[in-house]
């Protein structure tokens, strides 16, 4: 069945020049992942340092396996260092 992931990111506006190359990066890396659908990048238009993906896998075990990926961690990792905050995922299933 498939999922949506909500991956939520707060920084400050200053830091979009560094953060954007970092998320076109996860977003390259997902596209080749084994169970990716889709994802989607807005920013918030009241908090222009809010970021909201919705990211859609053909099942939980797909998003997992894409989650524990090794560079994946490590892109992430130099997100949230940016951020100064761990970025916050929700996962969802249709009912």
């Amino acid at each position: 069945m498939a999922i949506k992931v909500l991956i939520f990111r707060h920084g400050g506006p200053e830091i979009y020049e560094d953060l954007q190359p970092l998320l076109q990066r996860l977003r390259a890396l997902a596209l080749a992942q084994p169970g990716y659908v889709s994802g989607e990048t807005y920013c918030n238009v009241k908090d222009s340092g809010e970021y909201l993906v919705i990211s859609t896998w053909s099942s939980l075990e797909a998003w997992t396996a894409w989650h524990d990926h090794e560079e994946r961690m490590a892109v992430q990792g130099q997100i949230d260092a940016l951020l100064g905050e761990p970025t916050a995922y929700h996962v969802f299933q249709h009912v």
